[in-house]
């Protein structure tokens, strides 16, 4: 008994590392792409419009006049100094306690949702070198890349996503002005509208992969199509990619669907009322929104960590042709392959909110009531029968 419990003590304390590496890299992830999305949302925007953009705060070499500007990158961290250092004005609202949830309520869930998102494939510290204290700690444990491994990880993803209309129902009634009040309102309808949205552009792509498990669709992606075409999702289901990048953007309440905060009309709606870090904590989960989004994106349709011919020994060319590579570096390899495409994909999405016009709100109401979910329906019925008849033919 006392060698059986030391051992589980060890396996556990080796599981204990790791996952706390995942999650550290997974708010790193997070907070970090979102901080570059910011200074990406004003240089972007500057381009598309012919301006210089930010390019003002910057960092000074200690003794010498060298100031450090990044191409306006450190905009960021002094929009994030600004927000801490700001007085937390309180008005006088209907309910304290849920004026102050409001903003962790909000920007909780988006951070949660990133816990089944793989954004890696199989990790083996063991086999990072040929010995070692890593092979002799690990020996030949495997870890899937991700922070949790669930089979119904499409599920739990729906279901923490919903949260967040919470947080800003409670934020636009508790801080007691009616362009909160409203703003919060058209969050709410606009947000349930679209989810209904993404949820069967969802189910389109589980009955397309035959599971739940995010993990396991990731895995179904790395093959091939046709011989020469990636198996990623944006072939199999080109209809519900539009229809969920479109409810994303939806979601996440960015042009053309920003009627809960558009400014022209509600000042910034349903934040209206917040100062400092707390209206800092709504602006930063949109942010992070945009990150979530653009992983959820790459996970489902394009393919996640996968790079076209690269499996766990290196690339696999058609013809029989192969690169070998250790396995540290094929890890190095995924991790990065994601992180291009998460950064890609964040920025069409911000091309978007630079490009196109703002609904009016019954038009946004009708754009996803009248259009994307009879789309979204039909798509998959169709998604069904084929299902049916391919397993029929089996």
């Amino acid at each position: 008994m006392p060698s059986t419990f030391l051992g589980d003590c060890s396996l556990m304390t080796q599981d204990l590392i790791v996952y706390s590496l995942f999650m550290g890299y997974a708010i790193a992830f997070m907070v970090g792409l979102a901080t570059i999305f910011t200074w990406v949302e004003r240089k972007q925007s500057a381009i598309m419009a012919d301006r210089i953009g930010a390019n003002r705060a910057y960092i000074r070499i200690p003794f010498t006049r060298v100031k450090l500007t990044c191409m306006g990158l450190f905009h960021g961290l002094a929009d994030g100094a600004k927000m801490l250092l700001k007085e937390n004005f309180t008005p006088t609202t209907y309910d304290s306690f849920c004026y102050n949830l409001a903003p962790w309520l909000a920007a909780t869930p988006v951070l949660l949702v990133f816990a089944v998102v793989p954004f890696g494939g199989v990790l083996m510290p063991g086999h990072f070198f040929e010995a070692g204290l890593l092979r002799d700690f690990f020996g030949d444990r495997a870890y899937a890349m991700q922070v949790a491994s669930l089979d119904a990880g499409v599920l739990i993803m729906l279901s923490i996503s919903g949260i967040g209309i919470i947080g800003i129902m409670l934020a636009g009634w508790s801080s007691n002005n009616k362009f909160s009040l409203l703003g919060a309102a058209r969050a709410a309808s606009q947000m349930i509208s679209y989810e209904v949205v993404m949820g069967l552009a969802l189910i389109s792509l589980v009955v397309t992969f035959g599971t739940l498990d995010i993990g396991q669709m990731v895995r179904l992606q790395s093959g091939q199509l046709f011989g020469f075409l990636p198996a990623w999702g944006i072939f199999q289901q080109p209809l519900a990619f539009i229809l969920f990048l479109t409810a994303s953007i939806a979601e996440n309440k960015r042009v053309p669907f920003d009627l809960p905060e558009c400014e022209s009309e509600l000042v910034s709606g349903y934040f209206t009322e917040y100062t400092a870090m707390k209206m800092g904590l709504f602006m930063l989960s949109e942010f992070i929104t945009i990150v979530v989004a653009s992983a959820l994106l790459v996970t489902l349709f394009l393919g996640g960590c996968n790079l076209p011919y690269l499996n766990d020994g290196g690339f696999l060319f058609p013809g029989g042709s192969q690169i070998l590579l250790p396995h540290l570096a094929v890890v190095l390899l995924q991790v990065a392959t994601f992180l291009v495409k998460v950064f890609i994909t964040g920025c069409f999405m911000v091309q978007i909110r630079w490009t196109l016009p703002r609904f009016r709100y019954d038009q946004l109401l009708s754009f996803g009531w009248k259009l994307l979910m009879p789309l979204a329906a039909f798509n998959l019925v169709i998604t069904a029968l084929v299902r049916w008849f391919t397993l029929r033919m089996i």
